[in-house]
């Protein structure tokens, strides 16, 4: 009986087993179906919007356009996020390994969700490191964003990365999911993507160049970049970077020597900040940036859409040399921080500083207009607040940030508003352009001190009076319509241009600089002494119009040139750009050649979509623009350009502060042909200098005419601008590898025209269709 009793309790325990089994497998089942159909749901958007085939082949992401230079450096980009990618190969093996041996060790097996880091992360609920794989997190930071507080939200987040992690394994090979994931993710600063975090945070780089610390340092920002950032959180970063190597011993990339070697190294970053106002060649690129604008109008994409130069990814090519760009930018910074000094010694007693010459209330007016264009004005303007306040907010002291002649080029300071006016207008500014004359192509743009300052560009959307240096137009004139040789001589005795000749409205007699008269002269003394009775000759006797046609052929804008003699001494106002352009002709033996800045533009897959095509034209004889060429070789030979051939016993005679605004000595031994040019109240100084294969034109003056230094001594363009040609050339012919010519400019094959004045007759002559005449009634 008893054992009757047993068996029925042991069948009833079975029965209840297998009933327990049964109930189990059941809600097993009921379960897998569960997360299949949950998992088929979120893949069929009941969930939430789901990304579709399209958007997984293409993701859509703001990429940068860069730009390039012509050796190759990247320059700068435009972005609304920094993000330039790379591909896989491009991708290091330091930063494959670290990445893979912290975040996901077992990528090479898993199809986008890791089974056995979802069951740990499960069993003990996160504390043992999470369950995330790469493709997870890609799918993350691709579709799914910022992680929801709400618990229900946030499962259905992780659900959908499951779904679009696996997705993307079967879109992309690892490989490619890897370069994605590295190109996508935010290292804060301005550095979106891989390639765009080793430039900034590692003195440019490129990921290929990365160490292995280094490459540590940014695999263990995708932690959190924000906590883990290098410039805030050293330390922090440091014992992040330190984990990653550990990571990387474990699974076997370092072995434990190098491991431990590797973590006792201090943190080095070397930030390099990527902005539109920072870094080489800046004002260059703003005004690059309104070249792209116009041109996408114009060339819209198939679909009629116009490219976007701040999230489309473009790649543009430019004729910059990076080289020449940063030995412009160097030579303008030593000589304008020694110019400035000397300027604010010479401000130290003006009453009216930084203005001279002015009226007290044409000061008043400088300032009410500086203040109606501000920033400031506007912004309260905007905000509806009365310009009686608007005016009020100018005389109270406020917290800024200045431009300085400092490492930072920058100070903070207390001051108000209206001061604010007054200091930056004390500052003098400058712009320089180097132009290759036979093929156009800009080597260095520097618009002027510093952009994030000094908004207003010098190169070519300032135009200012150019001075002597318009000269060389008047004489290339007279030898196209005269056959002039250097050798020619005039009287230098004033020379007076009768009311109702030439747009002269009433009687005009230049005098010339410093009162000098007497003796006959050549033309090519006449030209290198910029003697104005010798200019006042020629314009009479050939007329503005004809030179005011032949800079219009230059590629200079004419149409607010009124046709006077006064132009001959260069009272028109043109742009840095335009006389590089023009005298660039006359080095390219007569041929214009516009200038170009940008060679090629692709798209983000490596299309051509703009090919420059070189546009030129005849603009004079090669005769002509190789006399001209000569006359200017006398400036530097003798004239006032000739202190670019002195050497070190010249400048042993100076002071010490004289030598170091001057950049003295030069002692350029070859041929240089150039022209200095100086403007009412010295308020402008030039320079244009030419060698065979580079010209370069500098400009320097206040932002306003009215600043400026009280005397020629300094005022002058041989002691504002051509410093700087100096001390930018001196550089350039350091780097042979840039090969700018050292060499004397080529003759024509045919020259009728006498140019050694070392062998012609003291008789003043001409060379009228190769025949000797008497002098020119001029």
């Amino acid at each position: 009986m008893a054992n009757v009793k047993a068996n029925k309790k042991k069948k009833k325990e079975t029965s209840s087993f297998r009933k327990y089994i049964g109930i189990f497998w059941k809600l097993f089942a009921l379960g897998i179906v569960l997360v299949v159909s949950i998992f088929l749901l979120a893949s069929w958007g009941l969930l939430g919007e789901m990304p579709t085939f399209e958007q997984l082949e293409n993701p859509e992401t703001n990429l940068a356009t860069e730009v390039f230079s012509s050796d190759g450096e990247t320059l700068g980009k435009y972005y609304n996020e920094n993000r330039t990618p790379i591909k896989y190969e491009e991708l290091p093996s330091n930063l494959i390994n670290a990445l893979v041996a912290t975040e996901d060790i077992r990528y090479y097996d898993h199809s986008g969700i890791d089974a056995r880091g979802t069951l740990r992360a499960v069993a003990y609920l996160g504390s043992n490191g999470g369950a995330s794989t790469i493709s997870q997190q890609l799918a993350k930071q691709l579709f799914t964003g910022v992680r929801s507080s709400n618990i229900f939200e946030a499962v259905t987040q992780k659900i959908k990365e499951w779904v679009i992690a696996v997705r993307l394994e079967r879109s992309y090979t690892k490989q490619e999911i890897l370069a994605m994931y590295f190109n996508i993710y935010d290292f804060n600063n301005n550095a979106v993507g891989i390639r765009s975090a080793s430039r900034i945070y590692f003195g440019g780089k490129e990921p290929q160049e990365l160490k292995i610390e280094e490459a540590a340092v940014l695999v263990g920002m995708f932690k959190n970049s924000s906590l883990y950032n290098p410039r805030r959180n050293p330390v922090g970063v440091t014992n992040r970077r330190n984990v990653v190597l550990l990571q990387m011993e474990k699974a076997g990339f370092i072995n434990e020597k190098q491991k431990d070697s590797l973590q006792a190294l201090p943190l080095t970053i070397d930030y390099h900040p990527e902005s539109h106002q920072s870094g080489l060649a800046t004002y260059f690129r703003m005004h690059l940036r309104e070249f792209l604008k116009d041109w996408a109008k114009e060339n819209p994409q198939a679909n009629g859409e116009t490219y976007n130069i701040y999230r489309d990814g473009l790649k543009v090519y430019t004729s910059i040399d990076s080289r020449m760009q940063t030995y412009a930018e160097e030579a303008v910074q030593a000589h304008m921080s020694n110019l400035q000094k000397e300027f604010d010694r010479q401000n130290e007693k003006n009453k009216t500083a930084p203005f001279r010459k002015v009226s007290s209330e044409e000061i008043d007016r400088i300032i009410e207009r500086s203040m109606k264009n501000s920033v400031r004005w506007w912004e309260m303007k905007d905000k509806g607040f009365s310009e009686e306040k608007i005016r009020a907010s100018f005389d109270k002291k406020t917290p800024m940030s200045v431009f300085a002649w400092n490492k930072k080029r920058e100070k903070d300071t207390i001051m108000t508003p209206r001061d604010s006016i007054y200091y930056y207008k004390s500052f003098l500014n400058t712009g320089m352009m180097s132009m290759e004359p036979q093929t156009g192509e800009v080597k260095a743009w520097v618009g002027g001190i510093d952009l994030r300052h000094f908004k207003y560009e010098h190169v070519k959307q300032a135009r200012r009076q150019v001075g002597s240096t318009f000269k060389p137009f008047v004489y290339a004139t007279a030898i196209d319509q005269l056959h002039l040789s250097p050798c020619y001589e005039l009287p230098n005795t004033q020379h007076t241009i009768p009311a109702g000749k030439h747009g002269v409205t009433k009687d005009w007699t230049p005098k010339n600089s410093g009162g000098k008269y007497g003796g006959m002269v050549s033309l090519k003394e006449a030209l290198a002494n910029s003697l104005n009775t010798i200019t006042s000759r020629l314009i009479d006797k050939i007329g503005p119009e004809p030179v005011i046609d032949l800079l219009d052929k230059l590629g200079a804008n004419t149409e607010n040139i009124d046709p006077v003699a006064a132009i001959a001494l260069g009272s028109v106002d043109l742009s840095v750009f335009e006389m590089v352009s023009a005298y660039s002709t006359f080095a390219n033996k007569g041929v214009y050649v516009k200038p170009v800045i940008v060679t090629r533009i692709e798209d983000k897959n490596g299309t051509i979509l703009y090919q420059h095509v070189p546009e030129s034209r005849d603009v004079m004889s090669e005769e002509t623009a190789y006399v001209t060429i000569n006359l200017m070789e006398g400036v530097t030979q003798g004239g006032s350009g000739t202190r670019l051939k002195t050497d070190s016993n010249y400048a042993a005679n100076l002071t010490h502060y004289k030598r170091a605004v001057t950049g003295y000595p030069y002692a350029f031994k070859n041929p240089i042909a150039g022209k200095t040019g100086t403007t009412q109240n010295q308020s402008d100084g030039w320079f244009m200098g030419i060698v065979p294969n580079l010209t370069t034109g500098v400009w320097v003056g206040g932002e306003d005419r009215s600043v400026h230094f009280p005397t020629i001594t300094y005022g002058q363009g041989a002691t504002m601008a051509l410093p700087i040609w100096g001390i930018y050339m001196k550089k350039v012919y350091e780097d042979e590898d840039l090969e700018v010519s050292k060499g004397a400019f080529e003759k024509p094959e045919v020259l009728t025209i006498q140019t050694d004045c070392d062998t012609t007759s003291s008789e003043n002559t001409t060379t009228e269709g190769g025949e000797i005449t008497k002098e020119l009634d001029l």
